[in-house]
């Protein structure tokens, strides 16, 4: 899965063709454009607040972005130099040209990009799909991970829960163009007050502000003419990886992870069960936990102070800083709430 193809950047004033309109970019956010053969990655990248601080990489979900991690890389600017990428066919980056959204065609996307930057060893963090393929990519490529956080990881459940059955229905063959055409007539505001009300333990945490930011974000998204092929693709590629079995199957995968790792869990999570969280930590050698009552499937957003002190205290009690390698020493437990705002 390594790849060395030297990347071609672009800078975000040089606009990539057939785009419907611009993405958003934050306050102290940067954008590029690393092309490979046969992929584009859009990287939203948020430099460290000195010189020499380790990198790290942001790994979105399902119909998530980089946008998804705005929040948390401005508290992380102490610790590391922070990049989130754009899945291929969700954000800004267009979709693959092999038309691959399994989870290890995702995963293979992130080594790609880390070995053509030559930014590895990361600190690498995913959310719920994300979660998947940075387990995936810790176990099979450790020498690029300094440490692992997982917010909600999409791994496998044997009862999943009752409002993730959707995802596995959009992968059916047909029901992702069905859904187009019965939704339709939903207005953008609908659809992100829907995605909230799933995402969010509580939905009135997201400020006016951050609700438009959203509604602009979901009819940009509505425009692409590729956007529920991705859609599809990528779920039916989460339903395959919970079916895999053997070394290939991502609890197993787990298992092999060598980097020091943080499970983050919400209480209210209507996507991944909360009563993964005890398995999850099983899985993980030496993991610590992080357990948020209030959190939905988006804890980084819902509470990223909270998330950002965990991350820190991961990086600090793993040696993983400035100028060190990865390792699995002082990994410990260490359970928390989701306290104040």
């Amino acid at each position: 899965m390594s790849s060395t193809e030297p990347p071609e950047t672009r800078t975000a004033a040089a606009p990539l063709p057939s785009r419907t309109r611009a993405v958003r970019v934050a306050d102290g956010e940067e954008l590029r454009s690393v092309a490979l053969p046969g992929l584009t990655l859009t990287v939203r990248a948020r430099p460290g607040n000195r010189p020499g601080l380790p990198p790290a990489l942001y790994v979105h979900g399902l119909a998530g972005s980089s946008q998804n991690w705005s929040a948390l890389m401005p508290l992380l600017a102490d610790h590391v130099d922070g990049e989130a990428v754009d899945l291929p066919g969700f954000g800004d980056s267009p979709p693959p040209d092999d038309s691959n959204y399994s989870v290890t065609g995702h995963a293979r996307a992130v080594i790609r990009l880390l070995d053509s930057g030559g930014r590895g060893p990361v600190h690498l963090i995913g959310n719920s799909l994300g979660g998947a393929i940075a387990t995936r990519v810790a176990a099979v490529r450790p020498d690029l991970v300094r440490t692992l956080t997982l917010v909600s990881p999409a791994l496998p459940e044997l009862r999943a829960q009752r409002n993730a059955w959707p995802t596995a229905l959009l992968a059916l063959p047909g029901v992702s163009s069905l859904f187009s055409r019965l939704t339709r007539d939903w207005t953008p505001e609908q659809r992100v007050r829907g995605v909230m009300t799933l995402c969010y333990g509580d939905p009135g945490r997201v400020t006016d502000e951050g609700f438009r930011h959203a509604v602009e974000e979901m009819e940009r998204r509505l425009e692409l003419p590729y956007f529920w092929d991705a859609m599809a693709r990528s779920s039916r590629g989460i339903v395959d990886a919970y079916t895999l079995g053997g070394q290939h199957g991502l609890w197993r995968q787990a298992e092999r992870v060598l980097a020091p790792t943080l499970l983050v869990y919400g209480g209210r999570d209507q996507l991944v069960s909360f009563r993964m969280a005890r398995k999850a930590a099983a899985a993980f050698r030496g993991s610590r936990l992080l357990t948020l009552p209030d959190a939905g499937h988006v804890a980084m957003m819902e509470y990223p102070e909270t998330v950002a002190q965990a991350i820190r205290e991961l990086i600090e009690d793993s040696g993983a800083g400035a100028g060190s390698g990865g390792g699995d020493e002082n990994s410990g437990d260490n359970s928390g709430d989701s306290g104040g705002s």
